[in-house]
């Protein structure tokens, strides 16, 4: 059996995935907003449909850096936990 370490080295660590596997509320809404999203579509021309598209890639690209991000942040923040626990030193930004 891999170690953590090595599981995240080979990318099997996934933590998008993990936070939402299970979370029925995530899911419910998910689900909503694809119902609602082809609502809206059925209604759109062609042109619009498109530039609803580039829409989504907006946004989906803005929600993938904002979850590095908020990641990048909660690894350094267990960092910091870990180091003021076991040295008792307070490290600030």
């Amino acid at each position: 059996m891999r170690t953590l370490l090595e599981e995240f080295w080979y990318g099997n660590v996934n933590p998008q995935e993990q936070s939402t596997k299970g979370n029925r509320e995530i899911k419910n809404l998910l689900n909503l907003m694809g119902k609602n999203r082809d609502n809206l579509s059925d209604t759109l021309t062609d042109e619009q449909k498109e530039t609803l598209a580039k829409y989504d890639d907006c946004v989906n690209e803005m929600y993938g850096i904002i979850e590095r991000e908020i990641f990048a942040y909660g690894f350094r923040l267990g960092g910091r936990l870990m180091l003021e626990t076991l040295t008792g030193l307070n490290f600030e930004d």
